[in-house]
């Protein structure tokens, strides 16, 4: 028996920020960044509260820390909102989820004996990459022990979603980048899932086709809404097809990698993805002709017209145009083109590849993967 939620109600659209003023709000909590606030675009969503009151809480920094979450879920407490609001990009949507899953436990240790009620939660992204706003996962990084946290709850699924593209079109060029990758990864992880369904796939092509359409148009003309709306919408798309599928190594060994080597999730992300797409594919083991995820790379190049008439040249051409697409965006094609010290990535590679391998996104890999064949991942996106 197989499941598929779509959840929560999203909203989208230019102006759909308007949504806020017909909300009967008492006390809204909303978690942000600094960014956030300087830019005036959280008196954006303060305007929209019709008078209510309200707290922000804007200490969420990059790549969250527990410390963070912790820090939110006491003033969380305080504050005893009716209504929470996560603005920003993955960061303080993670957060929000992470004070919300911390509450729910909280609930359930007191059989329910809270002093206030669990709160609309309403995300609002401000980036087009996690797709965070519709998805039950969050990422929290332990600063102590230099390691990426993958949380998975149904009580962190918001209750609405708010897509308008308006509030994406400062987004630096590099961030456009970062982010957009990460949704392809998203959906490419989606597809070749062992966990893939008829509904997934719909969501994950669809994703897809955006992000070769319209990536490089955003990534070149910051103010384009059209293509702006179109990448939020792919976002969205792709954190639906992989809540419901799953995830796989791309993402493991990110975690990994960025939390280490303090690189965004995005880039991690971009530049693993060609080396992840080819060993996924067989392409590394000699495989490739009896390889599910062979099959499901090659049709989604032929989707996009790309060179397909064998497996093997299906799962190349993928992973050919991803690095192509990463260098027409300044993304680096390997690891060490990031100013990795080399004997400092050598005498992390174990490590790294441990936490790798008891990541929860490497149950979702479409092929079993070993500690060896982690390190040597690992090595060859070092190297190139």
């Amino acid at each position: 028996m197989n499941t598929f939620l779509v959840k929560p109600k999203v909203i989208f659209g230019n102006q759909s920020l308007d949504y806020l003023c017909d909300l009967q709000v008492k006390k809204a909590f909303i978690v942000t960044d600094q960014m956030m606030v300087k830019l005036g675009t959280a008196d954006k969503i303060i305007s929209r509260l019709s008078g209510a009151e309200y707290k922000v809480f804007s200490e969420v920094e990059p790549n969250p820390s527990l410390e963070t979450v912790k820090a939110g879920f006491s003033s969380f407490l305080e504050e005893k909102p009716d209504l929470l609001i996560a603005l920003g990009g993955g960061s303080p949507i993670d957060t929000a989820k992470a004070i919300l899953s911390f509450f729910d436990k909280a609930a359930q240790k007191f059989d329910g004996k809270m002093e206030f009620a669990r709160p609309t939660f309403v995300a609002i992204p401000t980036t087009s990459g996690t797709g965070s706003e519709v998805t039950s996962y969050s990422v929290i990084t332990d600063t102590a022990r230099h390691i990426k946290i993958p949380m998975s709850d149904d009580c962190m699924y918001p209750d609405v979603a708010i897509l308008d593209e308006q509030l994406t079109k400062t987004v630096p060029p590099s961030v456009t980048a970062d982010t957009g990758m990460d949704v392809l990864t998203h959906a490419l992880e989606a597809y070749v899932s062992p966990n893939a369904v008829e509904f997934t796939d719909i969501y994950a092509e669809r994703a897809i086709k955006i992000i070769f359409t319209y990536l490089l148009r955003a990534y070149r003309f910051g103010e384009d809404l059209d293509a702006r709306g179109k990448l939020h919408v792919a976002s969205c798309m792709a954190g639906v097809a992989f809540t419901n599928a799953s995830l796989g190594i791309n993402h493991s060994l990110a975690h990994a990698v960025g939390a280490k080597f303090h690189l965004s999730h995005g880039k991690s992300n971009a530049i693993l993805l060609p080396y992840v797409i080819q060993f996924n594919g067989g392409l590394c083991d000699g495989t490739v002709d009896t390889s599910k995820a062979a099959k499901r790379y090659t049709e989604i190049a032929k989707m996009l017209g790309f060179a397909s008439s064998t497996l093997e040249e299906g799962v190349l051409s993928l992973a050919t145009a991803v690095k192509y697409l990463n260098k027409r965006m300044g993304i680096p094609s390997t690891l060490k083109e990031c100013n990795i010290d080399e004997q400092l990535f050598e005498e992390n590679v174990p490590v790294i590849a441990e936490e790798a391998c008891h990541d929860i996104c490497t149950t979702g890999n479409p092929k079993s993967v070993s500690k060896e064949d982690f390190k040597n991942l690992l090595k060859w996106a070092y190297e190139g």
